[in-house]
């Protein structure tokens, strides 16, 4: 085969896998409790998108993410970090990436509570509507991504 048919081939299947590597994805530090099976799933669906995971265990979660400038009110059950950004809850690898290239003046990004079909948290084919949000330098909260759709579901026909 001639190099050039192959190289031009795998710069054509690099280009279809996006334009970062999965292997060339930045660290993730998690602290979770050592008991809870849904931050557990998170953190490998981290590593499957490409994420380096350093995961810590912790049983005295409140106290960092008070120290991290989590709000209460943007709290979930685990806590992350990335290049100085705060990953709280069950974020989407690709609001990750968004927030990596975008990389505004924020703590990070938060998606609060445990919402069913989030990453960590699938639930057969149930998906709830929920928000990733920035977490403001200021603790401020403002919408960063949509997920699921949130069109309340028809009522049934007797």
């Amino acid at each position: 085969m001639n190099f050039r048919i192959l190289l031009t081939a795998v710069v054509v299947l690099l280009a279809a896998c996006g334009s970062s590597p999965p292997g060339n994805q930045p660290t993730v530090e998690v602290w979770k409790s050592p008991t809870c099976n849904c931050c557990s799933k998170w953190i490998e669906y981290l590593r499957k998108e490409g994420f380096k995971v350093v995961a810590h265990n912790e049983t005295a979660m409140n106290p960092l993410k008070a120290k991290l400038g989590v709000p209460p009110s943007l709290a979930s059950c685990h806590t992350g970090v990335v290049n100085g950004y705060v990953i709280e809850g069950h974020v989407p690898a690709q609001d990750i990436r968004k927030l990596l290239a975008d990389k505004p003046a924020a703590r990070g990004l938060a998606v609060p509570g445990m919402p069913i079909g989030s990453p960590g948290m699938e639930q057969g084919e149930r998906r709830d509507a929920y928000e990733t949000v920035l977490i403001g330098s200021d603790g401020s909260a403002t919408m960063f991504a949509e997920h699921g759709d949130r069109k309340p579901a028809a009522s049934a026909q007797p």
